[in-house]
């Protein structure tokens, strides 16, 4: 059976009469149909306003979870989330050669994405390295990418674990985990002893991202020339491929002036 649609009556045609609303006071109502008459415009109006503040906050809640659990998944240290490239204060040359090359890092991240490309952060503690690797880290994760920040030995001791007897993740599926995100940050190269058990897990990590061409950021605080012995000389080589960088960190840390 067909429906029957009834007209809506044009606006100037609809009886209206004076009605008070008790908030905003006398107001022009309507008569559409069956003696349904309007309400209030002004608290439609305001009811409208309101539904729309709160889906906009519903939005932004959605939007601030999403993104707590992209940094949380990214496993950045609470000291650390708010550590952006824009927060980074250059005071000297070398701060501004570092800040500059960290933007552009970042800002420059999918082709740095498609070639593979390393960079290496040297120097004493407190000089800013972590903060312009998590700030790295934050601009590209608002990129939609996946990031790990991680120590040597957290990955090393991810590995060992596998070992454990009922591990529910072996060793294979550890090191995959390690070199799966578009930009893994290893933190504290050289804190480790150096065996050759630990080169073997960084090798391992670092050419499975090296053959899928995707970049890594190793912060340590030794000397550059000493890198080697804890990573190994296949390492080393394979981080100064395609434009790798290494950026020195010669000035005086900023927690000890602080």
């Amino acid at each position: 059976m067909k429906k029957l649609e009834m007209p809506i009556p044009d606006m100037d045609e609809c009886p209206t009469r004076t009605d008070i609303c008790e908030k905003h006071g006398e107001f022009t109502a309507r008569n559409f149909i069956n003696q349904i008459w309007s309400r209030c415009p002004t608290c439609a109006e305001e009811k409208e306003e309101a539904d729309r503040q709160e889906e906009i906050a519903k939005q932004r809640e959605r939007a601030d979870r999403a993104w707590r659990s992209r940094v949380n998944g990214a496993c950045i240290p609470e000291r650390f989330k708010d550590r952006t490239l824009d927060t980074y204060i250059a005071e000297t040359e070398g701060q501004q050669h570092a800040l500059e090359f960290a933007q552009e890092y970042a800002n420059n991240f999918d082709q740095v994405r498609e070639i593979g490309r390393c960079a290496i952060f040297v120097g004493n503690p407190g000089t800013g390295k972590t903060h312009l690797a998590i700030g790295i880290a934050l601009h590209i994760l608002k990129k939609q990418k996946t990031v790990l920040f991680t120590t040597v030995q957290r990955a090393i001791r991810r590995v060992k674990d596998t070992w454990t007897k009922g591990s529910d993740e072996s060793e294979t599926a550890a090191i995959n985990a390690i070199a799966y995100p578009d930009l893994l940050i290893l933190d504290e190269v050289g804190v480790q002893f150096g065996s050759e058990f630990e080169r073997q897990v960084i090798f391992d990590i670092l050419n499975e991202r090296y053959e899928k061409r995707k970049p890594t950021i190793l912060l340590s605080n030794i000397p550059a020339k000493d890198l080697g012995g804890y990573l190994g000389d296949r390492v080393a080589d394979r981080l100064k491929e395609d434009g790798g960088k290494l950026i020195q960190f010669t000035w005086e840390s900023h927690r000890r002036k602080k």
